[in-house]
């Protein structure tokens, strides 16, 4: 059985683009994992639902996640709430700040949904590097790792 792993990634820029595309890339090192990249807007209820784990991505905005992203979860939360309890979620942040807030607020939604995170956020903070796609793609590895191997 083919298990499907959701990327939900805000990539308004060729730097975040690049991101998006690392974790997708690191992702797809997992042959029995199913994975789907999604734009915040276009993503909704019916994919998490057809998925078996998520990973979110946004940039810092005035502190805080993007207007979509958080589009995203206004339109997903209430349909997803009964039936996604305990999904497994990472979380990556391309923040020129400190990212501290992106994160307080998406941890206040998908506390709410009861999803489970099984890494701690990957906060890309600061001016751009290059290491940060090294990241993003151990994101998307590990995550379609652990799920092809049924940890979670």
């Amino acid at each position: 059985m083919s298990r499907r792993l959701l990327i939900v990634a805000h990539a308004p820029s060729e730097n975040t683009l690049s991101l998006r595309a690392a974790v997708e890339r690191g992702a797809l090192s997992e042959t029995e994992v199913d994975v789907r990249v999604i734009a915040p807007l276009q993503a909704g209820p019916d994919d998490v639902l057809a998925a078996q784990a998520v990973i979110l991505g946004t940039t810092e905005n005035l502190g805080y996640m993007s207007g979509a992203l958080k589009d995203f979860f206004d339109r997903s939360y209430y349909p997803c709430l009964e039936r996604t309890q305990g999904m497994p979620y990472a979380l990556y942040i391309r923040a020129g700040s400190d990212g501290t807030g992106t994160r307080r607020g998406i941890e206040t939604i998908v506390t709410g949904l009861r999803w489970r995170a099984v890494q701690d956020p990957l906060i890309c903070k600061g001016p751009w590097q290059p290491t940060f796609i090294e990241q993003c793609e151990e994101l998307g590895a590990a995550m379609a790792a652990g799920l092809a191997a049924g940890v979670f």
